[in-house]
């Protein structure tokens, strides 16, 4: 009697296709003689490569399911004339079982998605903050306008590849010990796409696609850093037979700054300060990044050119004066940084006679002619710690 090939899958007779394949490599990764060294597991190998050889062949499953011997001779459990995988079994469906899905099967499309390109603009510090729009030249792949992206000449088509006739890939078997194996690679001639093109697009020479210089509009948000990348999808090369385009990819270097330099959302800056304008305090008008957004000659812009920063009498060297909000805009979040300000106090180093008398009497009246100065680390050891704790 013809052994149950749906039962030795472990499948119903209604079972559909990757139902079977799905049950098939259930089975093969456990029996397998390279996974399995038990005794009978080669001969249970065997046969559920048999029932899945006969079951995953609609006409043979036909013949099978009225009763009939699908593969021929006697005695109906399969194996072909030399045992093993049975005759002509595909290799293909063993790797399928190991590596889940194996090569792609059928011609290949022309028609591929384009690779992404990467440009990169120099923008300006208060560019970068507070976003610009920018015309980009950029030179890519685009579609080809003589043959719409086909890539075969006016008036002409491609054909079936008189190789593979179309399937877009050739057998080739293998005689082994263990039967006859059948592989499937790439038809030479077609590369594996079905068909042909007799006479190429003198314009595109068959690719489909030309290289051009187009220009685009890119809009750089606000907030945007040194290194940021933005991405404009559907901008960057048209692929093979003309096929979508992949995404241009704009990063963002940004120029060095005169006055401000960026930590994060945040902006910095130093002031130096005269030794009396350190101690009686001052007033300063401190320029402003979005000063550098309107031209010289714009007298009519509301953008704030100047900020006005208090400076309190005896500011000292390092002290940092924090302004609220008026740093980096978040580039996604709401709300800006702050300005941070950090003081430095300039000593005068010549001095004329007077001056020199005015500061030695201004020391007389402080009793700092002879300061003691102060000495150390600024932080106390474990000692000094211990002492001051008694003081």
């Amino acid at each position: 009697m013809s052994p149950d090939y749906y039962d030795i899958l472990g499948v119903s007779r209604e079972t559909t296709p990757e139902e079977l394949k799905r049950a098939y490599r259930k089975l093969a990764r456990t029996l397998h003689p390279d996974v399995n060294s038990g005794e009978d597991a080669a001969e249970q190998f065997k046969h559920i490569t048999t029932a899945y050889e006969v079951l995953s062949d609609p006409q043979k499953r036909a013949v099978y399911d009225r009763g009939g011997n699908p593969l021929g001779g006697g005695g109906g459990r399969g194996g072909g004339a030399n045992g093993g995988f049975g005759q002509g079994f595909s290799f293909d469906d063993i790797m399928d079982a190991f590596f889940g899905g194996g090569a792609q099967r059928g011609p290949k499309s022309r028609m591929r998605r384009g690779q992404d390109a990467l440009l990169r603009i120099k923008v300006d510090l208060a560019e970068a903050a507070f976003g610009v729009a920018r015309e980009l030249k950029v030179d890519t792949a685009v579609t080809c306008t003589s043959c719409a992206g086909s890539g075969a000449a006016e008036g002409s088509t491609p054909t079936t590849c008189s190789t593979c006739h179309g399937h877009g890939d050739v057998q080739h078997v293998q005689r082994s010990l263990l039967g006859d194996i059948r592989t499937s690679r790439p038809c030479p001639t077609c590369y594996g796409h079905g068909t042909v093109i007799p006479n190429p697009c003198p314009e595109c020479a068959g690719e489909g696609r030309v290289r051009s210089r187009r220009t685009i509009n890119v809009q750089i948000p606000a907030g945007v850093d040194h290194g940021t990348r933005v991405q404009l999808a559907g901008e960057g090369e048209v692929g093979p037979g003309g096929g979508p385009a992949g995404d241009l990819y704009v990063e963002i270097n940004v120029a060095r700054h005169p006055l401000f330099t960026r930590n994060g959302d945040h902006l910095m800056c130093n002031v130096t300060l005269p030794m009396t304008a350190a101690a009686l305090g001052t007033h300063l008008d401190l320029p402003t990044l979005e000063a550098d957004l309107v031209d010289v000659d714009d007298h009519d812009s509301d953008i704030e050119r100047t900020m006005g920063l208090e400076i309190d009498p005896g500011a000292q060297s390092g002290d940092r004066i924090t302004v609220r909000g008026r740093g980096v805009p978040r580039l996604r979040g709401t709300g800006r940084g702050d300005l941070l300000v950090d003081v430095i106090v300039e000593t005068p180093t010549r001095l004329d006679d007077e001056q020199r008398e005015l500061l030695q009497q201004f020391a007389k009246s402080r009793n700092e002619e002879q300061p003691d100065g102060q000495f150390g680390s600024g932080h106390k050891g474990v000692f000094g710690r211990f002492k001051g704790a008694f003081k």
